[in-house]
C-alpha cells in the first residue's frame, strides 16, 4: 500500500515540476506593455527578418531565435544589467529565447501567447 501512495506522490510531484521555468517571467499583454512603458526594458523581437518586417512592437531590436548566431548577437546588442522583453509570433519561440537568455543571466519577461495576442489586443505596432 505504501508503495502505491509513494508511486502516485512522485507521479504527481513530476506532473507539477513541468511548469514554466522559474528563470524567466511570461506575462500578460497588458503586463508586457506596462513592463516596456520603462525606458530601462530592452525590447527583443526574436522572429525572422521578414516577419518582423512585416511590423513589430516599436522600438524593438530583433534577433531571430533559430539563427545559429542567437547567443552572440545577443550578447553584443544586449545589456545584462537592464532586463530584457521578448516576444515571437506565438510564444513557442520566444519561450526558447527566454529560457537561453536566463541560462545566460539575463532578466527575461516573456510575452504569452506572442505578437499575434498583442496585435488582437490592438496594441501598437509598426512596420
Amino acid at each position: 500500500m505504501n508503495t502505491i501512495i509513494t508511486g502516485f506522490c512522485i507521479f504527481f510531484s513530476s506532473l507539477f515540476s513541468c511548469q514554466q521555468n522559474e528563470s524567466y517571467k511570461t506575462v500578460s499583454v497588458d503586463e508586457f506593455e506596462s513592463v516596456i512603458s520603462n525606458p530601462e526594458v530592452q525590447r527583443l523581437d526574436v522572429r525572422t527578418l521578414a516577419e518582423f518586417s512585416d511590423s513589430h512592437i516599436p522600438g524593438s531590436l530583433n534577433i531571430n531565435v533559430l539563427d545559429d548566431s542567437f547567443m552572440s548577437m545577443a550578447d553584443s546588442l544586449l545589456s545584462k544589467e537592464k532586463p530584457v522583453a521578448l516576444y515571437c509570433r506565438s510564444g513557442k519561440r520566444s519561450r526558447k529565447a527566454a529560457g537561453i537568455l536566463a541560462e545566460k543571466g539575463y532578466k527575461v519577461y516573456n510575452l504569452d501567447k506572442g505578437f499575434e495576442s498583442w496585435t488582437l489586443a490592438g496594441k501598437e505596432t509598426v512596420k
